[in-house]
């Protein structure tokens, strides 16, 4: 248990706020890293970042919104090289599967000299409980621009007890681990299985990235939309259409299954009209 804090950056995130969570389930101190935190963390504000990192053991990274976006490596860096002047034990880097700039990333962190985790995800089942996928699934039409590749796709309750094993077991000093689901699935699968354990219609509509960017626009707006769009069409070619047994290593167990996310969620009435995307 720890009595110096461990910082946890984008705490109000998908990741960041289940691994909060359970680092304080478990007795843990954790400082939480975000716009509204006490102690405030902005990756748009290099001045907060000192003083979140100042006196805290260990660290969570989550960059918001990807890895794969301009500007990460660079900010990475600096948020490394401060790390080290203020004394930072350990760091886990939450990463993604085949995505160079990611990979660019996990390189910054392996070079800095401090004690590291790297935690490589595949596709969040939660992208389609949280944020504008809910709201896709809510509309009754998936538009994806991912043809029919299939993917392994991860539970965020598993990234977080790897991300909380990481931080607080030193044998995971110096790992990588690349976690999947259990299974593949292409969009079209999880839009079924989405739409029984919800009992609402649900259909997945094949889509061009140009068609996928023009929805995009109205959603968020440039750039935004053309960021997400080239993830896209970086990530959603096939490169990831194969398991891995990160879970396992890190855990000991098998990861969740896609349809047990599903059944929670309609449970907790997620895709109900009424629901609230958490």
């Amino acid at each position: 248990m720890s009595i110096t804090p461990i910082l946890v950056i984008d705490s109000t995130g998908k990741t960041g706020r289940r691994v909060a969570a359970r680092l304080k389930a478990l007795g843990h101190t954790v400082r939480e890293g975000s716009r509204q935190s006490a102690t405030p963390f902005d990756w748009d504000q290099p001045e907060t970042w000192g003083p979140a990192l100042r006196g805290a053991h260990s660290a969570y990274i989550s960059y918001s919104p990807d890895l794969g976006f301009p500007g990460a490596d660079e900010r990475i860096e600096a948020l490394t090289r401060l790390a080290v002047a203020t004394g930072l034990k350990h760091v886990v880097l939450l990463s993604g599967r085949n995505e160079a700039a990611a990979q660019r990333c996990e390189g910054i962190v392996q070079a800095s000299g401090l004690s590291h985790t790297l935690v490589r995800a595949a596709w969040f089942n939660q992208n389609f409980s949280e944020g504008f996928l809910r709201d896709a699934v809510l509309e009754g039409t998936l538009a994806m621009p991912a043809g029919e590749v299939r993917e392994p796709f991860v539970d965020v309750e598993d990234i977080a007890e790897v991300a909380v094993a990481a931080l607080t077991d030193p044998r995971h000093a110096g790992k990588t681990y690349e976690l999947s689901g259990p299974r593949l699935l292409s969009f079209a699968q999880a839009a079924a299985e989405i739409s029984a354990a919800a009992d609402r219609p649900l259909q997945y509509l094949p889509v061009s990235l140009a068609d996928f960017h023009t929805g995009m626009l109205a959603v968020v707006g440039e750039p935004m939309a053309s960021l997400f769009t080239g993830l896209c069409e970086e990530v959603l070619d096939g490169r990831n259409e194969h398991l891995s047994n990160g879970v396992q290593q890190a855990l000991g167990r098998a990861p969740r299954d896609f349809a047990d996310f599903c059944r929670e969620s309609a449970r907790e009435g997620v895709w109900a009209e009424t629901g609230v995307a958490r």
